[in-house]
């Protein structure tokens, strides 16, 4: 007999390490009057992105190891709609040779309680080849440290 895995539960603020804001769009709302599901992963995306690049572990133009996403998911608690302020918290649940898997949690302005949470595995490659790295780079590495 099999037992079905725990309901997944709102995250508090205090569970993240870091937090960038997101301002919705228009565009964002769906028929249903609410930020429609595949926005999610765009602000999980351009949350832990915009952090790398921020604290100079990541360089989209020149860098020569870059992220590629191979597995996603999110839970959703509350719904969101335009003109909500949302904050994106960032923190790295674990640091492999040349994985990170990351966790972010989509908070309303003033809201404890997170309305949608989930992750995103990024896997580095050399740009050129396309070939996972031996090795994080060390300035990435340091930067991913603080998040987890």
């Amino acid at each position: 007999m099999s037992t079905a895995p725990p309901r997944a539960q709102a995250l508090p603020r205090s569970a993240f390490h870091a937090f960038k804001r997101i301002t919705t769009r228009w565009a964002d709302n769906d028929v249903y009057g609410h930020v429609n599901n595949v926005v999610y992963y765009q602000w999980f995306d351009t949350a832990v992105n915009a952090h790398l690049i921020e604290h100079g572990a990541l360089d989209i133009h020149a860098g020569h190891t870059i992220g590629l996403v191979v597995e996603t998911h999110c839970n959703y608690f509350a719904p969101l709609a335009f003109p909500d302020n949302v904050d994106a918290g960032i923190r790295v649940a674990r640091i492999g040779a040349s994985s990170v898997r990351y966790e972010v949690a989509l908070f309303a302005e003033g809201q404890d309680l997170c309305a949608a949470h989930g992750h995103f595995v990024h896997v580095y490659v050399d740009r050129e080849t396309r070939r996972p790295v031996s090795q994080l780079p060390a300035s990435l590495k340091t930067v991913l440290e603080r998040l987890t």
